[in-house]
């Protein structure tokens, strides 16, 4: 349901009702819980499969108001989910800049077993930012880093 990059025709109502359908039958029986994400971390049992999608750290916080969200404390709570048998994925900053600076996060040696670059295309807050100058040299890729 994500907004594409760019310019873009407006999705027809007839399309948005499709997919609402479709959503109707995907979560049926799913239970939806608005929960601290620690709280719904600790709850994870053995086996399951949290997926993680944080602001990024060099940019979001400020967008989506995450100003008290802090990295180092869902580091931990993976660190903990991980130690009682939980999968955990995190999607998190990858080759992005910040100007000139390359976004680094310090994420925990052995913390996670594997570490996936998703290309993401071309920087849709630098095409704001350049004012019509060409991208090329503006691809982003993000982590997506997994426990397992």
């Amino acid at each position: 349901m994500s907004t594409p990059c760019g310019v873009h025709a407006p999705i027809r109502p007839e399309e948005f009702a499709r997919r609402v359908d479709e959503w109707h039958w995907r979560t049926a029986g799913a239970v939806f819980r608005c929960i601290d994400y620690r709280e719904a971390m600790d709850s994870a049992r053995k086996g399951d499969l949290v997926y993680c999608d944080p602001p990024y750290s060099h940019s979001q916080s400020i967008l989506y108001g995450a100003q008290s969200f802090d990295l180092g404390e869902l580091l931990a709570t993976i660190d903990r989910c991980k130690t009682r048998g939980v999968y955990v994925a995190l999607s998190i900053d990858g080759t992005k800049r910040s100007g000139n600076l390359l976004c680094e996060l310090g994420i925990p040696e052995g913390l996670f077993a594997r570490e996936i670059l998703v290309n993401c295309g071309r920087s849709m807050l630098k095409r704001f930012q350049m004012n019509g100058q060409t991208l090329e040299g503006e691809v982003v890729a993000d982590r997506l880093l997994l426990t397992y």
